[in-house]
């Protein structure tokens, strides 16, 4: 009656040294065992399986019978993946392989792929999860330790959260080719109240570094705003002349660069702010997310947007 349950590694690692030096002498000395401690594991096997695995002659030599050598072929594949494992368990440790969740607040997807892409071209074999949602999304992703790390323009100000400055952020205010405040000299307060102002949805980084702006120029006044869900609606409704739109410039680089869009001057802007790093305090970064960590923080902003004066 075989017992599989029962076979182990030392059982079958004594049939792999029996039959790569010949003798059971041999093969103990190999496994720093004593000769009867071989004799008791190829025993064992031999029991487990209910077959007879080696034939010894006289002189001591051992032979493989044919079922022997059908186990041999499992012991080495066996081997074989134990050193992948714990080649693969190395990789893990040393954050060579694995898993990233990053989030990103909306904003930041206009570099944030490329900057993907550049960190797994060095690092193949981590899979990097990319999770983009407004900043309120994104504090909530990261409070509940659904993603690692996370890029926001503004973190939040509890202790809980570790954050890091990766570069410069400027907003700036945009109107299409042509309109009348795009003159290249600062236009007053009074003109950009009488505007209507495109924008994202509240719990926007953004919609509240706006209304705090137009709030301490208008002290307080009303001004007319289009809410809108993204920065590509906004942009697209502005080149449309639907309206003028406060926004990150690292949104609106290449439509600068290209003329359809152009920046309206104006006393206290571009507002500059920061792009973040931040995670928990209270969760260790895994080998994986250390990697990234150190891998963006090395580019020391680089890879932001290039942005026309």
């Amino acid at each position: 009656m075989t017992k599989h349950n029962a076979i182990s590694l030392k059982q079958l690692r004594a049939l792999v040294a029996i039959n790569e030096n010949g003798t059971l002498a041999a093969a103990a000395i190999v496994l720093n065992l004593t000769p009867p401690a071989i004799s008791i594991q190829l025993r064992l096997l031999e029991q487990n399986l209910g077959v007879k695995l080696v034939e010894r002659g006289n002189d001591g030599k051992t032979a493989l019978t044919a079922s022997g050598e059908e186990v041999l072929r499992t012991a080495y594949t066996i081997n074989a993946n134990l050193n992948i494992c714990f080649d693969r368990i190395k990789s893990l440790s040393s954050g060579k392989t694995g898993y990233l969740a990053l989030g990103v607040t909306s904003t930041g997807k206009y570099f944030a792929p490329q900057l993907v892409s550049t960190f797994q071209s060095l690092f193949p074999d981590i899979e990097v999860g990319l999770k983009i949602g407004n900043r309120g999304e994104i504090i909530s992703l990261i409070s509940e330790g659904t993603v690692d790390l996370a890029i926001t323009g503004r973190p939040p100000r509890i202790s809980e959260v570790v954050a890091e400055i990766l570069g410069v952020h400027p907003h700036i205010i945009i109107a299409p080719y042509g309109h009348p405040l795009a003159t290249g000299c600062d236009v007053l307060p009074e003109d950009l109240l009488n505007q209507t102002f495109l924008t994202r949805e509240r719990g926007s980084g953004t919609r509240i570094l706006m209304e705090r702006h137009m709030d301490r120029i208008g002290e307080g006044r009303p001004y007319h705003t289009v809410e809108m869900g993204t920065n590509e609606t906004i942009k697209q409704a502005v080149i449309a002349n639907l309206g003028i739109a406060f926004i990150s410039a690292h949104t609106v680089a290449s439509e600068l660069t290209d003329g359809r869009l152009v920046q309206i001057r104006a006393d206290g802007v571009p507002i500059t702010r920061h792009w973040f790093l931040i995670h928990r305090r209270d969760i260790e970064l895994s080998p994986v997310a250390e990697k990234f960590h150190e891998f963006i923080v090395a580019e020391d902003g680089r890879f932001l947007p290039d942005v026309p004066n």
